[in-house]
């Protein structure tokens, strides 16, 4: 910042212009720490690019910290005084919150991720959402953020009933604890049952002479599932215990899923309660001209001056739809929470629900609505296609977590990586090593792009991997454990060569990186940059000796280096919800 200062000033006596200057740092085919592009200036100045640029870096050179320049085309590269980043590391290595905004800090956010249904188990996608909304929530929290994490689990609704119904037909009185599976494989077993059903229903209905669409809407399993909506609706005894049982077995399994994926929320929504939401704001909106009614006695608002369309919020027989409980539902949540914002991770085809959804409340006259925001990401799929729930070729979230830690612990035995560990370390490894993949290979991709998932690809341990970053963290620490006790490092006869400044470097950029992350929510950002932080490290780690340097101050320098650099591993590895071995 100071150095921009002084940059700023130095334009100012040249060309009498007076703007904050932006650095970058410098691309790495060129020479130098900094770059300041100076095409803004040239019309002040008058002069060609090459000519500005030649003189603001000669003007340069009187401060301290510039030790050199090159200009190439529009671009000045800064070289800095190695002394700079002496001082900067010195005050780096003492602040152990590294430079980041002091807990809670920043006011109160809401973060909203998983909202599963509860007639299935979690699967590969709600893998993607877990890991995208708790990494996005503990960035905001490193970044002063006070955050609660909220989930909205879909436990009503036609879907929830074919699986009863499906159960009660045909399941004999099974129980998570007679058929020894977890109580959300139990319930998805029968959803995929009544599907099955379902469609012989159909076929047999469309043999019949029924057109599909006739046989689609007159299938005996699906009036009954209507007809048992319509109960719960009703309040009806019977079928309100059934679906608590069945609920509260898929609550159990979700839990053990969320407990294996090391995820975890602050306060659970219910939609069987929060269904009723919404319908007393929509009154109130109705009353102050944002919505309007139809002849029909439906409930609409006119959203095309702002580019969109009409939306309908309340249907002609007072029901709500799902926009008129999401109004409800967020209007609720800023009154349970004091927060100035909230984050929804879901899924990219839910965009234009979002935008209508955070106009309705901005024209309601929420200030909070401004500070809304929807993480929409990508799709995931496999090297063998894509999923459906319904037919039971789902990639069931369980298997694959077990999968990914049985793949950990193959790969560790045979790349011998086990040496000296009890049982019950080895274990721990396993699961460390399985889920790092798991998470960095997911986290590691813009939220945004659609992506593949390769297990095999995930858990190399010489690739863009998690285990690749956990190996480096357990090397560092082996070698803290390795350090002898000398004296501290003497900052003033310090001196950097290369590779220890190219290390600096890297570990300065560190909360510039967690901000970006936070105002991008976007924990590829940090994933990517933990791994260019390893990669600079290793190739220091392999050109410099470290417990056999030539002097007691190149040693306890060096040792202090690795040690920062593998607290910034950690802490960023922490809020991606990956695990650092100190073992491998």
């Amino acid at each position: 910042m100071s150095l921009e200062q002084n940059i700023s000033t130095a334009l100012n006596a040249l060309y009498a212009v007076q703007v904050q200057p932006e650095l970058q740092e410098t691309r790495k085919e060129f020479d130098g720490d900094l770059t300041l592009v100076v095409f803004p200036f040239v019309r002040a100045a008058k002069k060609k690019p090459e000519e500005v640029a030649e003189e603001i870096g000669a003007k340069l050179l009187d401060m301290q910290a510039i030790a050199g320049f090159n200009v190439v085309k529009g671009f000045l590269n800064l070289s800095l005084d190695r002394g700079v980043y002496v001082d900067q590391f010195k005050t780096f290595s003492t602040d152990p919150n590294f430079g980041l905004p002091a807990p809670g800090s920043k006011g109160a956010y809401i973060v909203e991720y998983s909202s599963p249904n509860t007639n299935k188990p979690l699967h590969l996608g709600h893998i993607r959402n877990n890991l995208l909304g708790y990494s996005v929530a503990e960035i905001l929290k490193a970044n002063g953020v006070a955050v609660t994490k909220v989930q909205i689990i879909n436990d009503r609704g036609i879907h929830i009933c074919k699986s009863m119904l499906a159960w009660q037909e045909y399941g004999n009185g099974e129980t998570p604890d007679s058929s020894e599976l977890k109580g959300d494989h139990l319930v998805g077993k029968y959803y995929v049952k009544f599907d099955q059903v379902y469609k012989e229903e159909i076929k047999a209905l469309i043999a019949e002479g029924k057109t599909e669409e006739e046989a689609k809407k007159q299938a005996p399993s699906l009036l009954k599932a209507q007809q048992m909506l319509l109960k719960w609706e009703e309040g009806d005894a019977g079928v309100v215990a059934l679906w608590k049982t069945m609920n509260d077995w898929v609550y159990n399994g979700f839990n053990t899923t969320y407990a294996k994926l090391g995820v975890n929320f602050d306060k659970n929504y219910y939609e069987s309660q929060t269904y009723v939401l919404g319908k007393d704001d929509v009154t109130k909106g109705l009353e102050s001209g944002v919505f309007y009614k139809k002849e029909d006695g439906s409930v609409w608002i006119d959203l095309e001056s702002d580019g969109l369309d009409h939306k309908l919020v309340l249907r002609s027989d007072g029901t709500s739809v799902y926009m008129t409980q999401d109004i409800g539902t967020a209007i609720q949540r800023f009154k349970d929470f004091e927060a100035k914002g909230m984050t929804y991770v879901v899924g990219n085809e839910q965009d234009y629900h979002f935008k209508v959804l955070f106009l309705i409340l901005s024209k309601l006259g929420y200030a909070w609505a401004e500070q809304l925001h929807h993480l929409s990401y990508g799709m995931v799929d496999l090297p063998s296609g894509k999923m459906k729930s319904r037919e039971g070729t789902v990639v069931d979230a369980d298997d694959l977590i077990d999968g990914m830690v049985a793949d950990a612990e193959a790969i560790s035995k045979e790349l011998g990586k086990l040496d000296g560990l009890e049982e019950a370390e080895q274990q721990e490894l396993f699961t460390a090593l399985g889920l790092g993949a798991l998470k960095y290979f997911i986290l590691k991709v813009d939220p945004k792009k659609r992506m593949l998932f390769n297990p095999a690809e995930s858990i190399d341990f010489n690739g863009h991997t998690g285990p690749f970053i956990q190996y480096a963290y357990a090397r560092i620490q082996s070698l803290q454990r390795k350090a002898p006790q000398g004296a501290g490092v003497d900052w003033t006869a310090l001196t950097l060569n290369e590779d220890e400044t190219v290390v600096i470097k890297a570990l300065l950029q560190f909360p510039e990186v967690m901000d970006q992350a936070a105002r991008n929510f976007s924990p590829a950002v940090l994933a990517n940059y933990t791994y260019e932080l390893v990669k600079k490290y290793n190739g220091f780690y392999q050109n410099n000796s470290i417990l056999k340097a030539e002097t007691e101050q190149s040693i306890a320098f060096r040792l202090l280096l690795s040690k920062k650099v593998g607290e910034v591993i950690k802490a960023s590895m922490n809020c991606l919800g990956i695990q650092v071995p100190n073992r491998m």
